[in-house]
């Protein structure tokens, strides 16, 4: 299953943003809240290329907090 990443989507001003990445099967919908923590969450589509073999893909940094424990399928950045 491909791996997604979301981030946070800050309820206050001011709030830091955090960034997941959430495994899903592509036929799930994109997710609104982080199935542990119930944040609200937001998709974050990344660009990448596939070729000769090889892949690379575009990543956030991570901006904290923590997750999961990996139930969820989660693994944070």
């Amino acid at each position: 299953m491909p791996i997604y990443e979301y981030e946070t989507v800050p309820s206050k001003k001011g709030e830091k943003v955090k960034h997941y990445e959430i495994r899903q099967s592509m036929s799930d919908e994109p997710l609104t809240h982080h199935p542990e923590t119930g944040e609200k969450l937001k998709k974050v589509f990344t660009a990448f290329a596939v070729g000769g073999g090889s892949s690379s893909s575009a990543s956030a940094s991570s901006s904290g907090g923590g997750c999961c424990g990996g139930s969820c399928g989660c693994h944070h950045n």
